[in-house]
């Protein structure tokens, strides 16, 4: 299916805040909402909480610890090789096609540190030693006996073994024993699906997109097999745009609430034109030194400023740090809906305060 229709910057915000469940916070599972997003980044543990709570109405904390504990969900090493909230489901299907992925940030990074008998000593050591659960720094202090680049070696395990983090600390394990089952290999994933729930999570956008959200170079075969089965459209820069036929497109005028983001949302790590949720001239407020993403808030839909919240003995204040002119009815609902949050980040807290700077 094919369209000409022009989707403007604006049109392209609505359409993904409303499959990003951030038009209207939407009652769902918590195992259901990371597999609607298409997992969660996760670097930082706390952050998943806050991108549940932001997008799930009446979202308990206890949930995602219970789905982590009874293996619905696991942290895993996956798109552009950082620690993302995944669905086991989703992790067995999805690992072998990531692979490509991760096999792009070992040859980036990695190029000529190591020799291809390295690579495979790496890789048979990384897999007998996760067989339970281990640090990394202990796969380092096991790797130095053999000598080389122990951090890369560790490096290529990272990214070459299937393994999955588990819950509070910093261990890893083999994802096969974990979950006890086995993880197909890159030959048995579909990119096609892969496709498919990018564009459902994240559409309408273009092969680039896909390919910037994933880390997986070279989409376009896929893109190009599912033609027929999807709809087209242009955006402003005359760059094709492909979505599901059925997928929410909701009007330029669908109403957007303020809304309060994790650092790393994925809301703003997932296209490679990210006009659609922040302007470029507040990249630098936002996307910080050592690859960190601020946490942000959202106005009309797009990003408005960053936020920070800290606790002084039981008294718990919500920072905001506007990046454009805010208007007294999007103060206020600000202030509103920051007050909510920081009684959910910081739960053990008596007094709360929202403030602007």
């Amino acid at each position: 299916m094919s369209g000409s229709d022009v989707l403007t910057l604006r049109a392209l915000s609505r359409a993904t805040l409303a499959r990003q469940m951030l038009l209207v916070r939407e009652k769902i599972s918590t195992v259901a909402a990371v597999e609607r997003l298409v997992g969660m980044q996760s670097q930082l543990a706390r952050t998943p909480y806050v991108g549940l709570w932001t997008r799930v109405r009446g979202f308990d904390r206890k949930a995602l610890d219970d789905a982590l504990e009874d293996r619905a969900l696991v942290r895993a090493t996956l798109m552009r090789a950082t620690i993302h909230l995944f669905s086991a489901k989703d992790y067995v299907a999805f690992r072998g096609v990531l692979q490509r992925a991760l096999d792009a940030a070992v040859q980036g990074i990695l190029r000529d540190r190591l020799s291809a008998s390295e690579v495979a000593s790496a890789k048979k050591i990384g897999r007998a030693f996760f067989a339970e659960p281990r640090t990394f720094d202990e796969l380092r202090k096991s790797l130095e006996k053999s000598g080389g680049d122990v951090r890369a070696k560790a490096y290529f395990v990272r990214c070459a073994v299937p393994l999955v983090q588990l819950s509070g600390g910093a261990r890893f394990v083999r994802a096969d024993a974990w979950l006890e089952e086995k993880i197909p290999d890159e030959g048995k994933s579909s990119a096609r699906d892969l496709v498919t729930r990018y564009l459902a999570a994240f559409g309408p956008a273009t092969i680039a997109d896909a390919q910037s959200w994933s880390g997986v170079p070279n989409l376009a075969d896929a893109f190009e097999a599912m033609r027929d089965e999807l709809v087209t459209f242009r955006d402003e820069k005359k760059r094709e745009l492909f979505d599901l036929p059925k997928a929410p497109r909701p009007g330029e005028d669908a109403p957007a609430p303020p809304i309060f983001l994790p650092e790393f949302d994925n809301l703003l790590l997932s296209h490679k034109d990210r006009r659609r949720v922040i302007a470029d001239a507040h990249r630098k407020a936002v996307y910080l030194p050592a690859l960190r993403v601020a946490q942000t808030f959202l106005v009309d839909g797009a990003v408005a400023g960053t936020w920070t919240c800290a606790r002084a003995k039981n008294k718990a204040t919500l920072t905001l740090k506007a990046l454009v002119a805010l208007a007294k009815k999007d103060r206020d609902a600000l202030a509103e809906e920051g007050a909510a949050l920081a009684r959910f980040v910081e739960p053990e807290a008596t007094a709360f305060d929202c403030r602007f700077t």
